[in-house]
């Protein structure tokens, strides 16, 4: 499945379900966001149980207030619409798939 950009109306949406949800906040000036987006991409193709999206912070700077994202990339895992988890900086697949296996 191809990942999903989300504005600020379609990430309370995407995030309210009982189906693991992650969303990476981040900007397209961000160096380590740009690394991590090939990854995140890999991850929302192979989606197993879960689903993966994306959040521009700049264009959404409601969102990222909200949930208090202060640095790129950020890395949030929620269930029914509450975070459960969250990761701040570049993480590899790897790291990231131990972290969706732990919270499924």
């Amino acid at each position: 499945m191809e990942i999903k950009h989300l504005n600020g109306e379609e990430f309370k949406e995407f995030v309210n379900n009982k189906e693991l949800r992650i969303v990476d906040f981040y900007a397209t000036w961000c160096p380590p966001c740009k690394m991590l987006a090939p990854i995140m991409d890999e991850l929302a193709e192979e989606a197993d149980g879960y689903q993966v999206a994306k959040l521009d912070i700049d264009q959404e700077i409601d969102v990222a207030n909200e949930f208090g994202v202060m640095s790129i990339p950020t890395i949030i895992f929620f269930k029914e619409g509450q975070e459960i988890q969250r990761l701040v900086g570049f993480r590899n697949k790897d790291e990231l798939l131990d972290e969706i296996k732990s919270l499924k």
